[in-house]
Order: structure tokens, then sequence, then C-alpha cells
């Protein structure tokens, strides 16, 4: 569904490069995440991908169209949903809809449908200016989908919603994906993505340092703890002991033979924890 071979991009056209010799192939009814903090090259990938920046160097395929030469029924073919709502703000939230479906030259769905699914039905009337943040959102996230795409590309797809829109979000997401639909998701939030992805890509300052599925890279990079709470006199204490710790393996021994236990759970390593240890790096 897309392939990316050996790409450059220079925003003042030099040596100083925000993409620097990044490669990588996404099958089709992949959800494939694109991790890294902000100024690693994320979004300067996925603009170049989804033809909002020009092609500098390197070869990349999407949807079976070479981006060098772009064709608009290219974009028949794929949704983008951006961190940064640029909805209409004078059209309501059904106009948005109803007039950017007919940009495309395929079937779309119905603005009802999809203002319904976002739980934004009761506001299609509202101007989308007077929308909040999260609504606004919502919005650029349903317009994304309007075109039945097949391959979908969602930038930070929960930021700024609260806990339980953010779960309808990651659902709809989900049963599209069921549906074939492919996705490339760019984000920062570690939790998202290990939730959601087959594959993961892991970029740092321009360049792709590591690809593989979040279990593959737990079971390479992570290290496995228990969690145990115990009554010691008037006090409860917790401590994290490893599974792969032989000492810890006997101090885990020593608890249980000799306290009551509160509470006791196995604890693997966070994707964030992994992308720290791999890179060097946080995600701020």
């Amino acid at each position: 569904m897309i392939t990316v071979k050996n790409l450059y991009h220079s925003y003042s056209k030099d040596d100083q490069y925000a993409v620097k010799d990044v490669s990588f192939e996404i099958k089709e009814g992949e959800i494939f995440g694109f991790l890294g903090p902000s100024g690693a090259g994320k979004s300067t990938t996925q603009g170049i991908l989804t033809g909002l920046l020009q092609l500098q160097k390197g070869e990349v395929n999407v949807a079976g169209y070479d981006v060098k030469h772009i064709k608009n029924v290219m974009f028949n073919k794929i949704g983008m949903s951006f961190e940064q709502s640029n909805v209409y703000s004078k059209m309501t939230g059904r106009e948005n809809l109803a007039f950017y479906r007919k940009l495309f030259d395929v079937e779309t769905r119905d603005p009802e449908e999809l203002l319904k699914l976002v739980g934004l039905s009761d506001k299609g009337d509202i101007k989308a200016g007077d929308y909040s943040k999260g609504m606004k959102h919502r919005l650029t996230f349903a317009r994304s989908m309007i075109n039945h795409p097949t391959l979908w590309f969602l930038d930070e797809p929960t930021t700024g919603l609260d806990p339980a829109i953010a779960s309808e979000i990651k659902g709809i997401i989900k049963e599209e994906n069921k549906k074939g639909v492919t996705v490339f998701l760019t984000t920062h939030n570690m939790y998202i993505a290990d939730e959601l992805c087959d594959r993961v890509g892991f970029i740092v300052d321009g360049r792709l340092v590591l690809i593989d599925s979040p279990k593959n890279l737990k079971l390479q990079y992570g290290e496995k703890f228990i969690e145990v709470e115990y009554v010691a006199g008037d006090e409860i204490i917790k401590e994290s002991l490893s599974f792969v710790n032989q000492e810890d393996i006997g101090r885990l021994k020593i608890i249980l033979d000799t306290y009551p236990i509160q509470t006791m759970h196995t604890k693997e390593a966070t994707l964030e924890e992994i992308f720290i240890k791999v890179t060097g790096r946080g995600l701020v």
C-alpha cells in the first residue's frame, strides 16, 4: 500500500535534512504507527506521502501511485485527519461535510451518519468556528472518512479529547481497519500506538531507527517485572521485582513465604520505555 525508499527532505533545500534516508513499507490492511517526539520528521514524512510536500529525493509509492507524478484520482483513495483542525469556521459542521464530499469522484458517506459516529449529531447546525477544540478535531476526523478511504492517514487522532471520546475514536479506527482500511498513524502517544498498531517505526532526528511489532519490541527490549504489595507490621510495602534477576526471584520467594500479600501483578515494559531505551530520547 505504501513503499518509501531512501527518502530525504530539506526545508532549506541544503544538507540540513528534516528526513534522512528513510525507507519502509506498509502492507495493505495494516495499522502502522510512525512514532517519535516533536520535530522528529513524522509530519514531514506524512506531508510527502499525502502530496502536501513535494518529493525532493527518494522513491515514494502511495496506493499504487508515484507521488512524484501525483494524479487527482489518488485522493479518492486516501483520507487525512490532521492534528491541527482545518475546518471552515463560517460553515456549520454539516455544511463542512456536505462541501467536502463534493471534492471527490467516488461514492461518499452521508454527513449525518458521520456526525452521529463522532458524537456531533446534535451540533451539526452550529458553525464550526464556535466548536470547541475537541469538537473541531472530531469534525476533521469525520471528514477524513467521507470518501470511504482505503488508505487512512491519522495525525494524533485522539489529541485533546476526553478519555471517553478518545476510546470511541479508537473503536472507530479498529472497525474501519477490520473492513480492510490501511492506517498510517502518526503520533507521539505510545499508549494508543501499543493498543492499535500491528507494527511501529521509531523516528528520531529525521532517521528511522527501528521497525517492528509492539509485541516483538517488548520481547526483545523489555524486561518483565512483578509488582507485589504486602503487609509488614503496620505498613503496606510495594516492591517491583524482575523475572530474570535471580536475586529478585529469591526476594519474591521470601516475601511470599513471610508476609500477607495484598496485591500482586505482572508488569511489562511500556512502548515508551522501550523507545527511550532504543533511541536514548524522550517523547517531548
